[in-house]
């Protein structure tokens, strides 16, 4: 028995490390790529916004979801980016991110066709890929809360990307308690699917943005 408690404890205690070490590691690798002022950002041609759903299950407003809207139209018409790269979920019928995404944003004024849509970035790991394998993009700007674009980045650099990002505006920590233990958990994920070579769920077809 006492062996059996030793084995468990190893293991939680390997994963807490893992967890730490992977967090510090993500956190150090976005300085200075990552920004929130909207004055001091680079150019670059393409934002690529990563998606989120405009409701939660129960119904209520998703903030993270209003702000990445408002970062991204903030970028546009400050003349930080000329186009938008939407990359979100859309594996069911009912429920498609980048159309959403896109709706709001024309309603915000940015043109139809400076808009494009990835409709098969089911995670930030897959958005990130198709940027460059399916939209041939090897610089960009990155647009989605903070913590989110600290592991963003991270993908990015370990696939040679050319890559910043800029912060939308974040949410207090008790609305988005959930969302910050699951970005520990992704961000251990994050090295388990470079480790083993995991290729997106879908790529296709190459698509120009013009």
């Amino acid at each position: 028995m006492k062996k059996i408690l030793y084995i468990i404890l190893s293991i939680l205690i390997v994963a807490a490390l893992g967890t730490i070490v992977a967090d510090i590691i993500i956190k150090v690798n976005s300085y200075n790529k990552v920004y929130s002022d909207i004055y001091k950002i680079p150019h670059n041609r393409v934002g690529l916004l990563l998606g989120t759903s405009k409701y939660f299950k129960d119904g209520t407003q998703n903030l993270y979801y209003k702000y990445r809207i408002h970062a991204t139209v903030n970028l546009f018409f400050t003349g930080k980016i000329d186009r938008v790269l939407i990359s979100g979920d859309n594996s069911l019928s009912y429920y498609n991110e980048p159309m959403d995404m896109k709706k709001a944003l024309l309603k915000k004024g940015i043109p139809d066709d400076k808009i494009y849509l990835d409709f098969a970035g089911f995670r930030t790991y897959d958005s990130i890929i198709r940027a460059n394998k399916v939209f041939g993009l090897t610089s960009y700007t990155i647009i989605t809360q903070e913590y989110h674009n600290q592991r963003a980045i991270y993908i990015a650099d370990v696939l040679g990307h050319n890559s910043i990002a800029y912060n939308a505006k974040n949410v207090n920590q008790k609305y988005g308690i959930g969302q910050y233990f699951r970005e520990k958990l992704a961000r251990v994920k994050v090295f388990i699917d470079f480790m083993l070579g995991i290729e997106p769920r879908f790529l296709g077809k190459k698509i120009e943005i013009k």
